[in-house]
């Protein structure tokens, strides 16, 4: 399992390559484009060499005396003169011939034959003549596929220097970003130390006051109020410091999830009968282990069991249920409260979201997804509209050798 810091650093790692890819990318798209002109540069140049060589021939061409790689044939008064060289098999193409002294019209065509390629342009000549030259491409091609080879060779290079050009690049450019993380997780959590114990002084001095005996209705309504908020003052400062160590390479070892919701319910017993609602518990009777930090775990069953319980009204009820089903240990926390809208079910999840209403907002639920997602779990809301809300924590359940488990299992039935 990975630990947050992992997780940190496997991001940066990803920007890291992401901008070496994209510059790769980039220096080899270059390489692409440059060789594909080249190769187009060449191929014309090469076509229009063979077109006026041909276009030559016709005109000026004579029956072996054509120049290397070329052929020229003569319809003259029915008979079709070739010359002394040896002709390539196929040619000449006669149907040409017969169709431009018939027509009058030059033709020009691409042939495949003998394994290479021929241009053929047959046009009429002089004094009643058709002409015939063709010429042979195997040498422009064997060109052409030597560019061809010579790209790739210098595309192959070209992602090498790319991909350490993209290196150093990504290094001098994600470096300050991972620099900037660790400072901004030093300071929330050098900040969150040193805004915890002034907070939690306010806090006493508001419920002291509170507590004042000639104090009047009114103002004792008011301090109240200001203990409450500062409260919740204290759980955010509470929540950045928990997030900012998470960020840490914290101890993790073997957690049974059925303690932890016990002891959660527990936590909260007094509070829950102080609104009159009820808490229960459903678990399997054994340990469910799983792998990670006790104490971020606890903390997101807190928070869960908590965030219930501030959006249930008085008279509700909170379903606290354990179980390990495929592999997964798989943590319940139902409500019969206020609910959220289906479409918020995500965005619970986010920092400082704010739904319809009061809703449900601050860093708790995105510390659970947090807390979570670091032990390789889940976990889903659900909820509707004044019926409820249902979170889901699911985590992989840890391997646990057999006299371990059972010793486990003997303390639990204690």
């Amino acid at each position: 399992m990975r630990s947050w810091a992992e997780a940190e650093r496997t991001e940066v790692r990803r920007a890291r390559l992401r901008v070496s890819v994209l510059v790769g990318l980039a220096i080899t798209l270059m390489i692409t484009f440059v060789g594909a002109i080249a190769y187009v540069v060449m191929a014309h140049a090469q076509a229009t060499e063979i077109s006026r060589e041909l276009r030559y021939n016709v005109t000026y061409g004579v029956p072996g005396v054509a120049p290397r790689c070329a052929w020229v044939f003569v319809l003259e008064d029915g008979v079709l003169h070739e010359g002394p060289l040896e002709v390539p098999p196929g040619f000449p193409l006669r149907t040409d011939i017969d169709a431009v002294h018939s027509s009058g019209r030059s033709i020009e065509r691409d042939v495949t034959a003998n394994g290479t390629e021929y241009m053929t342009l047959t046009a009429p000549g002089a004094d009643g003549t058709t002409v015939q030259a063709v010429f042979d491409l195997r040498y422009q091609l064997a060109d052409r596929a030597h560019l061809l080879q010579a790209l790739a060779i210098s595309l192959v290079a070209g992602l090498l220097v790319a991909a350490l050009i993209g290196l150093g690049i990504s290094r001098r450019t994600v470096g300050p970003l991972a620099e900037a993380l660790a400072r901004q997780r030093r300071f929330v959590t050098d900040a969150s130390h040193e805004l915890r114990t002034p907070i939690a002084r306010a806090y006493l001095r508001a419920q002291l006051l509170a507590a004042a005996s000639d104090l009047p209705d009114a103002q004792r309504t008011d301090l109240n109020a200001l203990a409450k908020s500062i409260r919740g003052l204290a759980d955010v400062v509470d929540d950045l410091l928990a997030s900012a160590q998470l960020q840490q390479r914290p101890d993790r070892g073997q957690v049974d999830l059925a303690d932890v919701a016990e002891a959660a319910v527990v936590g909260e017993t007094e509070r829950a009968a102080e609104r009159r609602i009820t808490l229960s518990l459903d678990h399997p009777g054994h340990p469910v282990v799983v792998d990670g930090v006790e104490t971020g775990l606890r903390r997101a069953v807190d928070e869960l069991l908590a965030n219930a319980v501030r959006h249930t009204p008085e008279g509700g009820r909170i379903e606290v249920r354990v179980r390990a089903v495929d592999g997964q240990a798989e943590l319940v926390v139902a409500d019969s409260g206020e609910g959220f809208e289906p479409r918020e079910a995500e965005r619970v999840f986010e920092r400082f979201h704010r739904g319809a209403g009061e809703g449900r907002f601050g860093l708790g639920l995105a510390l659970v997804r947090e807390i979570v997602t670091g032990h390789g779990g889940t976990v889903q809301a659900v909820g509707r509209p004044g019926v409820g809300a249902r979170f889901t924590l699911r985590i992989p359940v840890a391997r646990v050798e057999a006299g371990v488990a059972r010793e486990r299992i003997a303390s639990a039935s204690l």
